[in-house]
């Protein structure tokens, strides 16, 4: 009786629920809009500055094109052993960080780390490696390969920690030692979800290669940057059409792969 009682209580108020939790995000997004302290009409006003601004970016100016190829293959070359150099340092720390692997210990150090170098800005680590070897791409190629540990270690560490467990366990019983398990249970489920996840990180990194270049950190940024300085918008807009193409065919073929390994 008491059961056909609460039963038919939970069918008369399913609806709270939902209705509760819509609310409480009416509310967050209110608070979070009354923060922003978003002046409507000053936004309406300034449609016209905005407008004016995009027409003098037009039309791109194409005598620049070469000058645009050079900085984005330096952009590419960035990137490229940005994304290495991240990608090696951040294989271990996703190790230690993984809760089917590592001991708590040895987590909490290495959770702490990805943490660290997360919330440190791609800007701010621009400056740092600006200052220790100069302007250029050096500088930039540095900062990237920090910035990509922050994000890449957490990629990683994820796709440990979705290894089934019971492949695990069939090779702990046959009596395989930990580098066999590695080797033979782990890194066949991790690899293609890893170099998916890399792949990802080597396209994001050429655009975040350009906005170090605002820092002199090399790279299409540098090009861009000196050129808005300059007034010269329609130059701009020649790098930012030849960052635009470029981005376009590694994101189609990176998809492409990313779409072959996860068939694996």
């Amino acid at each position: 009786m008491n059961y056909l009682f609460n039963s038919k209580l939970l069918r008369r108020y399913f609806w709270v629920s939902p209705l509760f939790i819509l609310l409480i995000i009416v509310l967050v997004y209110g608070w979070a809009l009354q923060g922003l302290k978003v002046d409507f009409a000053l936004l309406q006003s300034s449609f016209p500055y905005i407008t004016d601004f995009i027409s003098r970016l037009f039309p791109p100016d194409f005598t620049v094109l070469d000058v645009a190829v050079k900085a984005l293959i330096e952009t590419v070359q960035m990137s490229l052993w940005g994304t290495t150099i991240g990608a090696i340092l951040s294989l271990p720390i996703a190790v230690a960080s993984a809760s089917n692997v590592a001991p708590s210990w040895l987590r909490s150090l290495a959770n702490l780390l990805q943490n660290a170098v997360r919330s440190v800005p791609s800007i701010i680590l621009g400056l740092i490696f600006v200052a220790a070897t100069g302007l250029g791409a050096p500088a930039g190629t540095l900062a990237l390969g920090i910035y990509t540990i922050g994000y890449l270690a957490k990629f990683y560490q994820q796709a440990i920690e979705a290894v089934d467990p019971r492949s695990l366990e069939s090779l702990e019983v046959t009596g395989a030692s930990k580098l066999q398990i590695a080797q033979y249970g782990i890194l066949p489920q991790v690899l293609p979800l890893g170099l998916g996840y890399t792949f990802w990180m080597f396209e994001y990194n050429i655009r975040a290669a350009s906005v170090l270049g605002v820092v002199g950190a090399g790279g299409i940024g540098f090009q861009l940057k000196s050129y808005i300085d300059g007034f010269e918008y329609t130059k701009a807009t020649t790098m930012m059409l030849v960052l635009l193409v470029v981005v376009t065919v590694i994101d189609a073929f990176s998809s492409q792969l990313r779409r072959r390994l996860d068939s694996m």
